[in-house]
Parts: structure tokens; C-alpha cells; sequence
């Protein structure tokens, strides 16, 4: 392995399923299948365990029917998308404990750039070791984590041993270890881009690696340089840890658990989701002016619209305020909702924020900022609205 392997990219095993385990070890073993209910019209596998996956054939996406049909005695379990939030937050966390260069990719992969860390905790084979260790240890997960010179290799790397890998992918490596894959194998490439590559006669990454460069940029442009320089490991984009400071919007919507007809059911729905939204908003330490409201009927006929405040909030109370304003001003009394979203455009920086006269916004700050510490603590389901209790409750009433 060269000096220049040094960018990890952990990615932790099954993460939804696992977290489940690792909250209930009486689940560790056992095929756990993360889906919706039936009944409430989200009945999609979200996410299963390996013991699902290998043992049962479990895949995400797949109905919950037929996962009953292939695994009868699996345990079935609703999401928590807060629980998944929280548990991404601390393996976060940890990975900052070894280096400031961390860049988030999903909610559960990131990449280390442990360059100049040496001195501190070891060269970066050991680094990746105990960083494995502490998330097992501190977290209750395990990781299978990739080791490169790139992004693009230590990425490879890290989907070439499930699950608890830890692989290393350098330049020397990459005909003997890449180039044979499939070439949907390689990052980026996704179904249609493949079915184009195989029109060409490109169906390994070597492939792609040896075709000629002049003829794919002929027929996709630059994207046919990037694929070209990707099949043979090349890779020059850093270890951004500012990369979601360019966020634009910030949101969340969900498909309610049955029509919901009236008013009242529907503003404790956009009560629970613009409290969510605050909660994301002030984690990236942004404000935002424009609120979008988006509803869908039973007929799955779609409706947006967006308002955009006088001032920056971060609130609840004023996002809150705005998606109300917009369902009485849009949405006719009476009408059936399927799906309602929520979402905060419009950021900048939380540098500072427009005060009112009579301290509202302090007030207000300060009490998002003690509900926050104590959520960032105990979990997301430690303090929420008394509105969320009612039987039109869809966020944290759940299971």
C-alpha cells in the first residue's frame, strides 16, 4: 500500500436493520426486514439485514407481501427515520475525532481524508481499524470501510467486503481487482448508462478501462471522460468537509397513512414537518425566507407552492405559520390529501438574525436550542409537540 492511501470511505452495514439490532441485540442473528405497513400504503422493504438479504433473498424495493412470502419468520419492522439521523450524527461524530476532512455522502457513508494524521493515531490502515472498532464499540454497528489513494478507489474498495470489511484499493490494484467487475459495478454507472456502454460492447470495468477515450466522449460528452477516468481509478475530486454548506433547500414529505380530509388533520402533519424541517435547518446552522408547501390528492394529483417570509427564520413556529397560510389559500376544504411535504429554501449562513422588539426571536432561539441539546443527547423522540399524540399523528405517535 503507497504513502497516498489515505481517503477512507466508511459505509455502515445494512444501516437501517442495524440499528434496530443494535438497540435490541435480541434481533442480532435474526432477518430483520425494515418496511412500511401495509396497511398504511407503505408496504416497501426499506432495508433488511444480511441475514434477510443472504438467507431469504430480501432486496429494498420489494413489496412487503412478497418478502412475507419468502420470509415468513422475519421480523418486520417500521422505519425510524429519526433513530437513522441520530445514529448517522455519532458515527459522524467519531470520524471528526480523527480528522477534520469529512465529507458526508449519505446518511450512512462518509469519507476521511487522514492525511497529517499519522503522528496522531497511526498510519491510515490503523486508523481504519480503530475507527471500525469504535463505531462497533461506541455505536453498536459494524462498517465495511474502503481505504484508496481517491474517493472514487477507497469507494470501490469499501463495497468489495460485506459485511465488517476493510479493504484496500490502490492504483497497482486496480486491474488485478476492478477491472474484471461488472461495469454497473463502477460508481456512477447506473441501469440506462450501462444498457448504453453494452451497445458499445462494454460490459466490465476494463472494459470501459481500455475503450477508446476519443470515441465515448464522441458519444456522451464529457460524461464519457469522467466514466473513462473512473474505470481506471482516476479521481481528483477532495475530501470536502464543506460540501453540503451548498445546500439550497431543506425538506421533508410523507405519505399519510390514509386520506386525511380536514383542516385540523392536516396542520398537525404540517406541524410535525416543519418542526423536522427547523430541526435539519439548525443543524446546518442555516436560516431560510421561501416556504414550499406540496400536497397530493387521492387521485395523486400534485399541488406546490411556496412562500417566501420578510425575514430568516429557523423556527418551526414561522414555517409552520407559512405551509398553514398556503393550505388555507390552495386546498379546498374537504378535499382528500395522500401526501404532504414541507420544505425551507432560501439559506444562508446563520451569522446573525433579525431581533424583534420584544425579544420573541431570542425567546423562540433559546428554546430551540434546549430542545436541540436534548435531542442531540437522548434521541429525537425525547421531546416533541403534544399535537404529534393525536390520532392524526403520522412522525412520532408510530411504532
Amino acid at each position: 500500500m503507497s504513502s497516498s492511501c489515505t481517503i477512507l470511505l466508511c459505509d455502515a452495514n445494512s444501516f437501517f436493520a442495524s440499528v434496530h439490532q443494535a438497540l435490541n441485540p435480541a434481533l442480532r442473528g435474526r432477518p430483520v426486514i425494515v418496511a412500511g405497513r401495509e396497511s398504511t400504503r407503505h408496504g416497501i422493504v426499506l432495508a433488511a439485514s444480511y441475514e434477510a438479504k443472504r438467507g431469504y433473498g430480501i432486496k429494498t424495493g420489494m413489496t412487503v407481501r412478497e418478502a412475507k412470502g419468502l420470509c415468513p419468520d422475519g421480523v418486520f419492522i417500521p422505519p425510524r427515520h429519526d433513530l437513522y439521523i441520530e445514529f448517522s450524527t455519532r458515527i459522524l461524530r467519531i470520524m471528526r475525532e480523527f480528522s477534520p476532512l469529512v465529507e458526508p455522502f449519505s446518511i450512512d457513508e462518509a469519507w476521511l481524508d487522514v492525511r497529517g494524521c499519522e503522528n496522531l493515531f497511526g498510519p491510515p490502515l490503523t486508523i481504519a481499524r480503530r475507527l471500525k472498532e469504535r463505531i462497533k464499540t461506541e455505536v453498536g454497528i459494524t462498517t465495511s470501510v474502503g481505504l484508496g489513494p481517491t474517493k472514487l478507489l477507497a469507494k470501490m474498495a469499501a463495497e468489495m467486503e460485506k459485511p465488517d470489511g476493510l479493504t484496500v484499493l490502490d492504483f497497482p490494484d486496480v486491474p488485478k481487482k476492478m477491472w474484471p467487475l461488472p461495469v454497473k459495478d463502477l460508481f456512477g454507472v447506473g441501469p440506462r448508462m450501462e444498457a448504453h456502454l453494452a451497445k458499445l460492447g462494454i460490459h466490465t470495468i476494463g472494459d470501459l478501462a481500455r475503450f477508446p477515450v476519443e470515441t465515448l466522449v464522441r458519444r456522451f460528452g464529457v460524461v464519457g471522460r469522467i466514466l473513462h477516468q473512473c474505470a481506471n481509478g482516476i479521481d481528483y475530486s477532495p475530501v470536502d468537509p464543506h460540501s453540503l454548506d451548498r445546500v439550497k433547500s431543506v425538506g421533508h414529505q410523507i405519505t399519510l397513512p390514509r386520506d386525511y380530509y380536514s383542516y385540523q388533520e392536516i396542520e398537525v402533519v404540517l406541524l410535525e414537518l416543519s418542526e423536522l424541517v427547523a430541526r435539519r435547518v439548525r443543524l446546518g446552522n442555516y436560516l431560510g425566507r421561501t416556504v414550499s408547501l406540496s400536497l397530493k390528492d387521492a387521485d395523486f394529483n400534485w399541488l406546490g407552492r411556496s412562500y417566501t417570509l420578510p425575514y430568516y427564520t429557523d423556527t418551526a413556529a414561522d414555517i409552520y405559520a407559512a405551509a398553514r397560510q398556503l393550505l388555507h389559500r390552495h386546498w379546498p376544504p374537504g378535499r382528500a390529501v395522500r401526501l404532504v411535504g414541507v420544505s425551507l429554501a432560501g439559506l444562508v449562513p446563520a451569522v446573525s438574525r433579525q431581533e424583534d422588539l420584544f425579544g420573541r426571536v431570542e425567546k423562540q432561539a433559546r428554546l430551540d436550542r434546549a430542545c436541540d441539546r436534548l435531542k442531540n443527547r437522548y434521541g429525537e423522540r425525547i421531546i416533541y409537540r403534544a399535537a404529534s399524540l393525536m390520532g392524526a399523528g403520522v412522525l412520532y405517535a408510530r411504532g
